[in-house]
């Protein structure tokens, strides 16, 4: 008998060689039919792999992350048989899969596959799958792999084994198919009942430009047709979310090839909003005893070799700037950090004076590979809510539960309600990837894990997601369709007070080196907004909307009651604009529902006379007529109710 130990502790004897699914069927026939895959001490196995001995069972089912990574691993399989069907002669490489479904890149040689082939492909995909073929591992000896391999003229599976060693490569057999493969399937195809190929894109062979090119063949896979049929019209939704589309029709953001591919213009509406979302943090910041810094956008090259972002973003950055002076080399700045640290260093500190918080929203550059760029989402200039607290030890619980408190109220007034704290540690197994010693990193690690127990967080662990100089604490937001962000972080750093001497002097009158913490709870401008944009659809909250207001005269003869209500708005700092164009007043409401202004007020004889306005809300129609001074009051009133106090 072996004994297999529960993801809730609970302890069950089985016979040896028993399967995961046996273990399953032992705890519920119901529960066993929507098991597709499981891990046995932390190694991902098939369902039907024998038990040998005593150890940790997680069993998944299509709800589970690792699930789905097992369902759609399984159902790229069954497209490259679909593919290979009704494409002989075609070389496949690699297919795993992805946050949202696989992909296999597919050599076609003189074939070429377009949005036409797609209905073709996933009418192939359903007949195998029908066929309710089972996933059968088999271990092969690098020899026999080669054999097959070299037979067929498939050069890039023999690239891929010519670097394995014989007891680590296995195939996957299904029906007549059979592929270079290491594991992780549901039982049978069968499970797969409704398949969508999404796109075909180009991809170099292991993402070498210098290599041949392949065909990407994207595509998504679920249990049932309903679940297919829900993402889909998800992404239709999402794309009506689109933060490009919306900053474009909402007039926030441009971009220029002329200035270059990922570095943003902001227009004026959008430099407006950054402006209130800047404001809004720095009013917190201020209460909370930050100190306001600026630092240049370039430093000697010298800075960033001290603190170890040469050799972490070098390669990957803009090139050095040269001057004049022989050997003098500036670099266009990765973070904000080491400018911080030489901002601490310009006179000592006693640990009377301590903590310092300097907060600065600094921009940043990263030479971000053409092909990587998306909208705001990834750019090569950005702005970061960047701040960094210099404190004792004694000081750090304290000072990271703070943070925590800053980053909750940020989230709370912008409806980012849905969110999990991420611990992100270092990878035990790759130490090398990090600066700084083990005792530093642990006391670090430690820090983060109370804070986050401490602040009563919901929390995963996720290890080898730390920056290179200490762990941090990632807030992973889910926006209005589900989809998950890391929005907001916070860091423990003993590494970068080391490198660049940092000190203060205790009661003890010795020199100590401090704590930092470095923290952006929006993360960056950039990346933040274009998350705001599709989480609200391009409806902003009341307090931060550019425009919050539009008075829409029926006639040229009330226009100057309407510029007297604009007054009136204004003097009550709201923000408002009159649309004085020769339109007819439906067309006028349409394009302030089409532009998101919350409010509008149409304004004719009857509200001139007995100054009023008469009142729409943006996609809830009229809300009736009011006084100038009690639609102001509507507006404050809305404003304290989404606006959290700090």
């Amino acid at each position: 008998m072996i004994q297999i130990t529960l993801p809730d502790g609970t302890i069950k004897s089985f016979k040896k060689d028993s399967t995961p699914m046996d273990v399953a069927k032992n705890i519920s026939e119901g529960f066993a039919r929507n098991v597709i895959s499981a891990k046995f001490n932390d190694v991902t196995i098939e369902s039907s792999t024998p038990l040998t001995k005593d150890g940790k069972l997680v069993l998944y089912t299509f709800n589970d992350a690792d699930g789905k990574k097992a369902f759609w691993h399984s159902s790229a399989h069954v497209m490259a048989q679909a593919i290979q069907q009704l494409y002989p002669g075609v070389k496949l490489t690699i297919g795993p899969s992805i946050e949202n479904g696989f992909y296999y890149d597919i050599d076609f040689g003189d074939n070429v596959v377009s949005e036409k082939d797609f209905p073709t492909i996933e009418k192939k995909f359903l007949e195998l799958a029908r066929g309710k073929h089972e996933f059968k591992m088999r271990e092969v000896s690098k020899a026999d792999a080669l054999a097959k391999y070299k037979e067929e003229g498939n050069q890039y599976k023999v690239e891929l084994i010519e670097n394995l060693n014989d007891g680590e490569i296995t195939f996957c057999d299904h029906s007549d198919f059979t592929d270079l493969c290491r594991g992780g399937h549901i039982p049978n195809t069968g499970i797969i009942k409704a398949v969508k190929v999404m796109s075909a894109a180009g991809a170099y062979w292991r993402g070498d430009e210098k290599n041949n090119q392949l065909t990407r063949i994207y595509g998504v896979s679920y249990p049932k047709q309903k679940m297919l049929t829900e993402y889909l019209e998800l992404l239709e939704e999402a794309k009506k979310r689109d933060h490009r589309k919306l900053g474009k029709e909402l007039e926030l953001f441009a971009f220029s090839a002329k200035v270059g591919q990922g570095l943003p213009l902001w227009l004026p509406k959008g430099a407006a909003l950054r402006e209130r979302l800047e404001n809004f943090l720095k009013k917190a910041q201020k209460k909370a005893g930050y100190e306001m810094v600026i630092t240049p956008h370039i430093g000697q090259k010298e800075l960033y070799e001290t603190s170890g972002h040469y050799a972490k973003y070098g390669e990957d950055s803009f090139q050095p700037i040269t001057t004049p002076k022989e050997g003098e080399e500036f670099l266009l700045k990765p973070m904000n950090c080491p400018h911080h640290c030489e901002i601490y260093n310009h006179k000592p500190y006693s640990y009377k004076e301590l903590p310092k918080r300097f907060a600065e929203f600094g921009t940043v550059y990263r030479y971000e590979q053409s092909g990587e760029l998306h909208g705001l989402t990834r750019v090569r200039g950005f702005t970061q809510d960047d701040a960094h607290i210099f404190c004792t030890p004694d000081q750090l619980d304290k000072e990271f539960k703070d943070v925590i408190d800053l980053v909750l109220y940020v989230f709370k007034s912008l409806s980012f309600d849905n969110f999990t704290a991420q611990v992100s540690l270092r990878d035990p197994e790759n130490k090398e990837k990090y600066i700084g010693s083990d005792e530093n990193w642990e006391k670090a690690e430690n820090a983060i894990i109370n804070a986050t127990k401490e602040k009563g967080l919901d929390y995963v662990i996720e290890y080898g997601e730390a920056a290179f100089y200490g762990p941090k604490l990632d807030f992973m937001v889910k926006d209005a369709l589900g989809r998950s962000w890391q929005l907001g972080t916070i860091q423990v750093d003993y590494n970068l007070p080391e490198r660049f001497e940092l000190s203060y002097k205790g009661a003890d009158n010795q020199l100590h080196r401090p704590v930092m913490i470095h923290r952006a709870p929006f993360g960056s401008m950039e990346r933040f907004i274009a998350v705001l944009l599709e989480h609200t659809a391009g409806k902003f909250p009341l307090w931060l909307t550019p425009e919050q207001v539009i008075i829409l005269p029926i006639s040229e003869k009330y226009q100057i009651y309407a510029e007297k209500v604009l007054n009136l708005l204004e003097n009550s700092e709201i923000r408002a604009l009159v649309d004085d164009r020769n339109e007819k007043t439906g067309r006028k409401i349409r394009d302030a529902e089409l532009n998101k202004i919350p409010f509008m007020l149409i304004v004719g004889e009857q509200e001139e006379g007995e100054e009023t306005v008469s009142v729409r809300k943006q996609g809830e129609g009229d809300i009736g007529t009011l006084k100038i001074n009690d639609f102001i009051s509507l507006i404050n009133k809305e404003i304290d109710s989404t606006l959290e106090k700090f």
